[in-house]
């Protein structure tokens, strides 16, 4: 079919000549890397940081850093920045290389490093071509080796939700790959996970070849979300924003543990609101229709790359909280739920102590609150779960989990 050349006109009214509510939406996207002056209340970490990838600047090996925080803390944010200053600024003889890499997408070691041998090479320097697909993991390996060797001297990998790589042997040989002589230049990792215990979990090879430093991440404070988001202000036009909008936002996301991401995520989903509303301006209205999404989104991306056993004893503290005029449970009660629910879908049931840990790291990430309640000399201590979230909201995702949801037709 011939196109209509009309419907190529700058003027259609299906479309608009500009968006009357974004200037530069870019600086609103969550994997986006702002100037330095952009980036607020982590001047510690950038410096902490940077003294372990020191040694790449001059030439020989930089430390191995593992990161912990809760998700919108400025782990990946910050690790990104770092890195690309260290690249920057090495000695003229030296080439570093950078690679970032998603473990939430790329969660198999051959996923990983298939993704990094192609993010990494410059085919018209290296004349190597790394495919997509159909290779080997060996293959792949030696592909990436072969890469590395043709373009730098030093490499800093960052490895993103580490925690959710289904095969730590990914870990152990990029960490081992100098001393094992796959390589000539030296390697640095960034590993980041939001569970505190992931490194505790690790096999003692894995850990050996790791040999990390911790760097911990807190949580931003209501008047640094603030400025977080004063510094994005050019993604929207000149005042469009209402006064309130932005220290309305701030107070949403400092609710909920200092997410930055999450008082991103709000402010961009309000300017859209208007938008689609027809509005002129931003307002509260539009901030709080999208801090109920925004919301939504958040607990969905926690809880879909949790494994199925943590969302077993998620649903089972969210059936006591649909089916009781209760709140609070004691976690024996949880786990008597969570037994149930194991033995309907014929899944293994873990111990006590494992099923306590895992309610620990949901309430790490701020899905649960845990409270000790004293029942006296007789009675002793005993701990209380909670659900931060919406319960239905709570159930209706992790029933989206195929292997959950025959627990959803009994």
């Amino acid at each position: 079919m011939t196109p209509d050349p009309s419907s190529n006109s700058v003027d259609d009214p299906l479309f608009d000549s500009g968006h009357h509510i974004f200037a530069n939406k870019d600086l609103l996207k969550i994997g986006h890397v702002p100037e330095a002056d952009r980036i607020v209340g982590r001047d510690d970490e950038i410096s902490k940081l940077a003294k372990r990838l020191n040694g790449a600047v001059h030439g020989y090996s930089p430390e191995n850093v593992m990161i912990y925080g809760k998700t919108g803390t400025g782990k990946s944010l910050v690790s990104r920045h770092v890195s690309q200053r260290a690249q920057n600024a090495a000695d003229g003889d030296v080439d570093i290389g950078t690679a970032y890499l998603d473990c939430a997408e790329d969660n198999t070691e051959t996923q990983a490093i298939s993704s990094l041998a192609a993010k990494l090479n410059d085919e018209s320097v290296t004349g190597i071509t790394v495919p997509h697909t159909g290779l080997s993991t060996s293959k792949y390996y030696k592909l990436l080796w072969e890469t590395l060797d043709a373009q730098f001297d030093s490499i800093i990998i960052i490895l993103d939700e580490i925690d959710l790589m289904n095969d730590d042997s990914v870990l152990m040989k990029l960490s081992r790959a100098e001393e094992a002589g796959k390589i000539d230049c030296s390697v640095g990792i960034i590993a980041i996970s939001n569970k505190i215990q992931y490194v505790d979990n690790l096999n003692e090879r894995v850990k050996s070849s790791f040999q990390h430093k911790e760097l911990f991440f807190k949580p931003y404070d209501a008047n640094q979300l603030r400025e977080i988001m004063f510094n994005r202000e050019d993604a929207f036009h000149d005042d469009v924003l209402s006064d309130d909008v932005i220290p309305l936002s701030a107070a949403f996301a400092a609710q909920e543990h200092g997410d930055a991401r999450k008082a991103i995520d709000i402010l961009r989903h309000a300017g859209e609101v208007a938008y689609e509303d027809g509005a002129d301006q931003v307002t509260e209205h539009h901030v709080r229709q999208a801090q109920q999404h925004a919301e939504k989104d958040r607990f969905r991306e926690l809880v879909s790359g949790a494994p199925t056993q943590a969302k077993a004893a998620l649903l089972a503290l969210t059936e006591l909280s649909v089916n009781s005029n209760d709140e609070a449970f004691l976690t024996s009660r949880v786990y008597d739920r969570y037994e149930l629910i194991c033995e309907h879908l014929d899944m293994d049931v873990l111990s006590v102590r494992r099923f306590r840990d895992i309610l620990k790291e949901q309430a790490f990430l701020g899905v649960v609150e845990i409270e000790k309640i004293n029942k006296g000399s007789a009675g002793g201590i005993h701990l209380q779960n909670r659900l931060i979230e919406d319960p239905q909201v709570v159930r209706e995702t992790i029933l989206e989990d195929s292997r959950l949801q025959d627990w959803a037709r009994e």
